[in-house]
């Protein structure tokens, strides 16, 4: 019964795309823009922290895109998946709101455009899920490319500014959280690709939201909203949770729909650029090791996304 509906939902709500070729290029312009508002999300956070903790961050975000939702699925209620109601909240716990508690943590320790340069661990271990726990497959290309992201990303975790090597405890932080964003990208393309991605993604977000919600009512939130000078970091927490939560997840459960799990992480090689920008613009330096981890990673995007 479910799959009757969602396929018919799918051909109501979006554009039947006929051509391999225009699914391709429909899915690069909406990786890009996905790139570019989740390679700002690290500014907000940064910036989000001048006023609020990393638990308020965190929960923050995760609540305020639930509200961004709440229209349609007040409208769409009757259409909840309510057989999927444990991949989706696999998907809200592991993709959504225990990695926007650990970003927003590690947030506070380590600068915007490392944050955003180290989510390129999230293709390896989408690949690795996807082989030992999904049954996926993937050409020996393929293979080399994620490993070569990989490679670059440890290098950007051990070594410093200057080169030496070092130890960065928060930084495992954010491998931790890729590791959660490659179970949820499996997740997703296993159980929920066949739904639109405006109903699975407003669906997610209705199961996580009310446990974001509770936990943001644990603290102070209402005192530091009403402080003096909160009014900047509470626009930019309303932003990351409204249109870096909300809107671009749209957009990212639809690149996964369009192509393939690993395609859609490999975002998170493009994202790095971006945070990298906004740290320049925020007056953060930017040191040879993190150039060369970058260009590493992208090599990778090549190596993974080349026929």
């Amino acid at each position: 019964m479910t799959r009757q509906f969602t396929e018919k939902s799918s051909t109501l709500h979006e554009p039947v795309l006929s051509s391999s070729s225009s699914r391709r290029f429909l899915a690069w312009v909406l990786l890009l823009l996905v790139a570019l508002i989740w390679g700002t999300s690290f500014i907000l956070i940064k910036h989000s922290l001048t006023a609020f903790s990393a638990m308020q961050v965190g929960t923050g975000r995760i609540f305020l895109a639930l509200v961004f939702f709440l229209p349609y699925l007040l409208i769409r209620w009757n259409q909840f998946p309510r057989d999927r109601w444990l991949p989706l909240l696999g998907s809200g716990m592991l993709g959504y709101l225990i990695p926007a508690m650990l970003f927003a943590t590690a947030g506070a320790h380590l600068n915007s455009s490392l944050a955003g340069t180290l989510n390129a661990l999230s293709p390896l271990f989408t690949f690795l899920i996807g082989i030992a726990l999904f049954g996926k497959r993937a050409k020996l290309q393929q293979v080399g490319g994620i490993l070569l992201g990989f490679a670059g990303s440890v290098f950007l975790v051990f070594f410093s500014a200057t080169g030496s090597f070092s130890y960065n405890g928060y930084a495992f932080l954010l491998v931790l959280a890729t590791l959660f964003y490659g179970f949820n990208i499996n997740i997703v393309s296993r159980y929920l690709s066949d739904l639109p991605a405006l109903l699975s993604t407003a669906s997610t977000f209705a199961m996580v939201g009310p446990i974001a919600l509770v936990g943001l009512a644990t603290t102070d939130f209402p005192t530091r909203v009403t402080a003096p000078g909160s009014t900047p970091a509470l626009l930019m927490l309303i932003t990351l949770g409204m249109i870096g939560s909300g809107f671009a997840t749209i957009l990212f459960n639809r690149v996964i729909q369009l192509t393939s799990a690993v395609f859609a992480s490999t975002v998170t090689y493009l994202i790095p650029v971006v945070a990298v920008f906004w740290g320049l613009f925020d007056g953060e330096p930017l040191h040879w090791p993190q150039v060369a981890g970058m260009g590493i990673c992208l090599l990778g995007v090549y190596l993974i996304n080349r026929k």
